[in-house]
């Protein structure tokens, strides 16, 4: 009998719909990856939420500029299943594994959030550090989700990103997708 539960239990677990955000990002053939990774999480994930693209300089290199953008999208994929699916994506689209943190990218995605969950899951440190300390991140997920609140922070995105101090450039620029306008200055 508690092994009937038990299962049942976990089966419910498992169908557990996670609300996630992504940090996308490219300084290589950077409109045609950014594109190419929009459509494979399109693929495999559904609908997708979109923050406007922003073009940024390299941050911890030189190299030429980015462009960088947030995605949230809905799963009943485990952290570790999503850390996985989305490493897959990347390579891919030509990300060289194993690569240096801070190198050229043809496509990067980092799993940002996964719902509220703070820890390290699977190997993954959630909430992601850089949420709070790059423009490139806080700036489109304030956007995103403006109300939302921050696991750890415990305030708003749209404050956290109000109240942001850097020297980090920033901009938004045009950007069409499956023949669509998605973002514009």
């Amino acid at each position: 009998m508690w092994a009937l539960l038990l299962n049942e239990a976990l089966g419910r677990a498992a169908s557990i719909v996670a609300e996630v955000f992504l940090g996308l990002g490219s300084n290589r053939d950077r409109y045609r990856h950014l594109s190419l990774g929009l459509d494979a999480l399109s693929d495999r994930f559904g609908s997708l939420g979109l923050s406007r693209v922003f073009e940024s300089e390299s941050v911890g290199f030189e190299g030429s500029l980015f462009l960088n953008m947030v995605v949230s999208l809905s799963t009943e994929l485990s952290v570790g299943e999503l850390s996985q699916c989305i490493r897959e994506i990347e390579v891919d689209h030509g990300r060289i594994p194993n690569a240096a943190k801070y190198s050229p990218r043809t496509l990067d995605i980092d799993l940002l959030l996964y719902d509220d969950v703070v820890g390290v899951v699977d190997g993954v440190e959630l909430p992601r550090g850089e949420v709070l300390n790059n423009a490139f991140v806080l700036w489109p997920l304030s956007e995103l989700s403006p109300e939302r609140e921050h696991p750890v922070a415990k305030r708003p995105y749209r404050q956290l990103w109000q109240n942001y101090s850097s020297s980090q450039k920033l901009w938004p620029v045009d950007f069409q997708w499956q023949g669509r306008c998605i973002s514009t200055p």
